[in-house]
């Protein structure tokens, strides 16, 4: 497809940097109106700074930044982009938790004002998501903060494209589809290529490489705070990409020993509350069990009960969680990286009352290399991280810890392919060694690294197959209803 013409935003020289680290160096690119650039690259490559310098979010400490043939720089911020028609939805939402959907919706157009403003927002919101996401089944009435994190993340996805007195010219994706299903992630990028072919102009942001090269016109490859390639998405293929993106690990499965169900009495035996027949979930020490289905089906839920040992579950060994929403249910905001990595081991560095700062730190900065954490010190405070860091943190309290089980709630949201392959191998290892993973994950490709899958429909589980029987048609068809 050619590119079109005409300039939907332009950043030349841009710089910017956060103390010793350098996050973007002297980075150029242009974004054309009537297309999608797809930008790549490792956590902390630069991309989602790079980004929100484009949103007005940060100020660089050089550059010039243009929107629409208009140069801005030096009167760029927030209200200016939204003003000039940038939209993002960053990969840490943004929402307001404790607002409606409507409510959210008011904040950022505040043309809707007057006595039936709630009406306005709710018709504007709901409009937006039966475009983007039909049938949604989102009551704009509904606090966020009782929405699953898939669903939040389709609000902030039809929030961006709703439009009142200012357009919506160039819109950004960073991570969109990390929280959501097949299903839900395909009416995504089919919105977004007719937002695109409309005319508007759209950066899409995704370590899943089959989906930037499926949806981009044009792809930019960031390593080190700049843009090493940028091309047409047909130059690119997934080889090539992850060759340009640079030290990434070969890819790999988990090649289990065998795919047939382990032997010997259970570690976890758990049932979805739903549910009131005889069909339960059930591992065994040394596998890798897979949870599919659609978003909020109860797959969440029984990772829950599986951890809390609650809701009749029953579990013979510690259990440690990588949560897949971190803001809520992973970091803590106002501690250290080590202390974050360090939280779930925290008894092997007590003597006594006192805690073995140095053993902590040690510890920490072991897992930082293991993992590949990108810092220069695991004494920074954890949101000094990128998103996609931040999940390596929580992978390594996890895998570092103690505990016989790891539940894992969709735990790679943001996470590069590089580091995804790494952590395939650590579970690998882990796995041959005795350790069990309970494994709810979004992504095809993952559960392949399984030994047997459990699909998840209408809050029970619907089937259960093993890895030599898991093909994505199966667990497409095990996820809808027969009549549906």
């Amino acid at each position: 497809m050619a590119v079109p013409s005409g300039s939907a935003a332009e950043l030349d020289g841009v710089d910017k940097s956060f103390g010793a680290v350098r996050a973007l160096a002297g980075v150029s690119l242009a974004l054309h109106n009537g297309e999608c650039l797809g930008l790549v690259g490792h956590n902390g490559a630069g991309k989602s700074t790079l980004m929100n310098v484009l949103a007005g979010v940060l100020v660089p400490d050089a550059g010039r930044i243009a929107v629409g043939g208009t140069d801005l720089t030096g009167r760029f911020d927030a209200a200016a982009a939204h003003q000039a028609g940038v939209r993002c939805v960053f990969q840490e939402l943004s929402l307001c938790p404790n607002l409606t959907v409507a409510e959210n919706a008011r904040i950022i157009h505040p043309a809707i004002r007057g006595i039936g403003w709630r009406r306005q927002a709710r018709d504007l919101i709901e409009g937006q998501l039966d475009k983007v996401f039909p049938g949604h089944g989102i009551d704009p009435d509904t606090l966020v903060g009782d929405l699953s994190i898939a669903r939040r993340q389709m609000v902030e996805i039809a929030r961006a494209f709703s439009v009142t007195e200012s357009p919506a010219r160039v819109v950004i994706l960073d991570e969109p589809t990390s929280s959501l299903d097949t299903v839900v992630a395909g009416q995504l990028l089919d919105f977004v290529r007719r937002y695109v072919s409309d005319g508007g102009a759209c950066v899409l942001i995704s370590h899943l490489l089959g989906e930037v090269l499926s949806a981009a016109d044009r792809i930019a490859v960031m390593r080190d705070g700049g843009v090493v390639a940028l091309d047409r998405a047909s130059a690119f293929d997934r080889g090539s990409l992850v060759a340009a993106m640079g030290s990434v690990a070969e890819e790999r499965g988990i090649e289990a020993a065998a795919s047939k169900r382990a032997s010997g009495a259970p570690v976890v035996r758990a049932k979805p509350k739903a549910q009131s027949d005889a069909v339960e979930l059930i591992a065994h020490r040394g596998e890798v069990v897979g949870l599919a289905g659609l978003s909020g089906h109860g797959q969440t839920d029984l990772i829950v009960q599986v951890f809390e040992g609650s809701g009749g579950a029953e579990v013979s060994g510690a259990v440690a969680l990588v949560a897949g929403d971190r803001q809520s249910d992973g970091v803590f905001p106002l501690w250290s990286i080590a202390e974050n990595i360090s939280i779930g081991s925290l008894r092997r560095f007590l003597s006594g009352l006192l805690l073995d700062r140095g053993g902590e730190r040690t510890f920490a900065e072991d897992w930082r290399q293991k993992i590949g954490i990108r810092t220069p010190d695991v004494s920074a405070p954890i949101l000094s991280l990128s998103g996609g860091n931040q999940q390596k943190a929580l992978f390594a309290r996890a895998l570092g810890s103690a505990a016989e089980i790891v539940v894992m709630d969709d735990p790679m949201r943001g996470v590069d392919i590089g580091t995804k392959q790494e952590v395939y191998a650590m579970i690998r290892d882990e796995a041959a060694k005795g350790r069990t993973f309970l494994w709810y994950t979004t992504e095809m490709d993952e559960l392949r690294n399984c030994d047997h899958v459990y699909v998840f429909r209408d809050g029970v589980i619907a089937a259960d197959l093993a890895r030599g029987e898991m093909t994505e048609e199966k667990v497409l068809h095990s996820s809808f209803r027969a009549d549906a």
